[in-house]
């Protein structure tokens, strides 16, 4: 998977995946520099599993490796190690009765050693079993296995696994089993469409030939928002489903039709959103409890756009051009408590709040383009993220708070990349297939 998309610096329907998982064990704030800069990366063996089915099929278990380490390293936060540079075989001998030396792994600076095997599972499919080994005290963290099921994928478990092993390690969960939800024009249309996290498996979500954009996924992956221009020629928000837990079409109620509805954002709950309407002609932001019922947040002459909720569904972040020029407000989710929190730069957009509270990441234009920054929420401090003379836009964060996506015309076309928080290691997960932007990262998978 790795080699689909390049490395900077060194239809909903028809996704049918289920796989078990069996484990065993006010004043002008000062700009600060990003404390994330400086992330361990660690060195990863990577054996080749050992196949024990009665049909060991021809490169699989060498595919399946480098699928896992395709994952790994997506993560931002592993390496692999070539295994030309093995003291031990490539490739595993027995979970059962292990042999490894620790010696022979830590001599080539290994920090991480991953065995594991691929057997034929009960009703069908394949087992994978692994074992993951902490080299410095040599010592296992971590005996699991995945069973594959109708539908699913060997290298959907490979990314399993992989984000398994960046927990072990790094505390948090690895992304590679995720998506990234985005507007594309590569049909003709300006469509949504969804793919892996790491750009595969491309597929689109719409086909309805009008204009789309902002999506934006339910907590629980089983829905996507959007905004179309499909009912009447106005804009209006829209879901589009999987899995039968909610109906698809128009979201908001049918009474609020009259008004242009530019975007909608699910609350952490999933049971209210903050969606953009425009009211006499200016863009407020409401607050709809799917249940039945609204509040209107904001309620000025200014334009409030772009709201995006704290973890905790207590607050929501938004962008205002009350003082004259956009700058990113937080209020209460109320609407009560309005603070601003930008004072650094004259044009500050499209906030998004990372999942862990620690950071909201926005646009703010300078020398005429559009760099990302990040924004400590509690003190109002910030720092540059990423910055190039093309412009970059529409970040959005991973579940796990180490990765952001967003948009970039540095190559010509639009493209998704996505970052790791030090803002030196990007990669480009789309390519050559029309233009891509808006970038929305779903949740976990479940």
């Amino acid at each position: 998977m790795f080699q689909r998309f390049r490395v900077l610096q060194g239809t909903i329907a028809g996704l049918a995946l289920w796989i078990g998982a069996v484990a065993s064990v006010s004043a002008q704030p000062a700009v600060i520099v990003n404390p994330n800069s400086q992330a361990q990366l660690f060195r990863v063996a990577l054996q080749r599993f050992a196949e024990r089915s009665a049909d060991p099929r021809a490169g699989r278990a060498e595919r399946f490796r480098r699928d896992i380490g395709d994952a790994l390293e997506f993560s931002s936060f592993f390496q692999l190690i070539d295994a030309a540079a093995y003291l031990a075989p490539v490739e595993t001998a027995s979970l059962e009765k292990p042999n490894w030396v620790c010696a022979d792994w830590t001599q080539i600076s290994g920090d991480v050693f991953v065995e594991g095997e691929l057997a034929a599972a009960p009703g069908g499919g394949l087992s994978a079993t692994f074992h993951v080994w902490d080299t410095a005290s040599c010592k296992a963290v971590l005996r699991k296995r995945y069973r594959q099921s109708a539908g699913a994928s060997l290298e959907s478990i490979a990314k399993r696994i992989a984000d398994d092993i960046v927990l072990a390690f790094i505390g948090v969960r690895g992304v590679a089993s995720t998506e990234i939800a985005y507007v594309s024009d590569r049909s003709g249309q300006q469509e949504i469409w969804v793919m892996d996290a790491d750009g595969g498996h491309a597929r689109a979500a719409t086909k309805n030939r009008s204009l789309n954009n902002f999506p934006g996924w339910s907590p629980s992956g089983d829905a996507i928002l959007y905004t179309s221009y499909r009912h009447r020629n106005r804009p209006h928000v829209f879901q589009v489903t999987r899995g039968g837990g909610r109906p698809p079409g128009l979201l908001l109620p049918q009474s609020f039709a009259q008004y242009q509805q530019y975007r909608a954002v699910y609350h952490p709950s999933g049971r209210t959103v903050a969606a953009v309407l425009t009211v006499n002609g200016n863009q407020e932001i409401f607050r709809f409890d799917l249940g039945g019922g609204y509040r209107r947040l904001t309620n000025n002459r200014a334009i409030e756009v772009s709201p995006t909720w704290s973890p905790d569904g207590s607050k929501i972040a938004f962008v205002s051009d009350r003082t004259g020029a956009p700058q990113i407000y937080v209020m209460s989710s109320d609407g009560s408590n309005v603070q601003r929190l930008t004072y650094t730069g004259t044009y500050n957009t499209s906030p998004a709040w990372s999942p862990d509270g620690a950071w909201i990441v926005y646009e703010t234009r300078i020398g005429g383009q559009m760099d990302l920054w990040l924004l400590d929420p509690a003190s109002g401090a910030s720092s540059p993220l990423v910055q190039h003379p093309r412009g970059d836009e529409g970040p959005t964060w991973a579940p796990n708070s180490r990765l952001i996506a967003f948009s970039s015309t540095r190559r010509g076309r639009a493209d998704i990349y996505v970052s790791d928080l030090s803002g030196q290691r990007l990669m480009r997960v789309t390519e050559a297939a029309g233009n891509n932007k808006a970038p929305a990262w779903g949740p976990f998978p479940r």
